[in-house]
């Protein structure tokens, strides 16, 4: 018999904003909305942002992205080594960063831009580390 894990509450869950990431690229695409091709773009970056989700609870942050081909990728918060939370001047405005975390090595394991409160962010991955 397999055992269930208990359901655990996630202490952030987030999709990456569209906005507030790229505002130039999301102004374009406004512009181009009388040319069709806009709505085109942003119904595709909708759908694309609303299909990624960055959940961090106790034991695990979880990146799962993609609409036809699912990328999900999972870190356990005792292999995690260091994590980065970086605002441009632009996302500092819209309050939003990118989540940067790194297990070994210099490269970052699990990086996802756009994540909308960074500070409630980096508060739960604090939370998270310390429990």
């Amino acid at each position: 018999m397999l055992s269930e894990r208990p359901a655990m509450n996630p202490l952030y869950r987030e999709h990456p904003t569209m906005f507030a990431d790229e505002p130039g690229k999301f102004i374009l695409a406004c512009l181009l909305v009388p040319f069709v091709i806009g709505i085109f773009w942003l119904g595709w970056w909708y759908i694309t942002n609303r299909s990624t989700i960055v959940t961090v609870d106790a034991e695990r942050i979880t990146l799962r992205r993609g609409i036809f081909n699912k990328e999900s990728i999972e870190v356990q918060m005792p292999s995690i080594r260091a994590v980065r939370v970086d605002q441009t001047f632009v996302d500092r405005i819209f309050n939003c960063g990118i989540l940067k975390v790194y297990t070994a090595g210099d490269n970052p394991d699990l990086e996802q831009g756009g994540l909308p409160d960074p500070d409630r962010l980096r508060a739960a991955l604090r939370n998270a580390r310390n429990d």
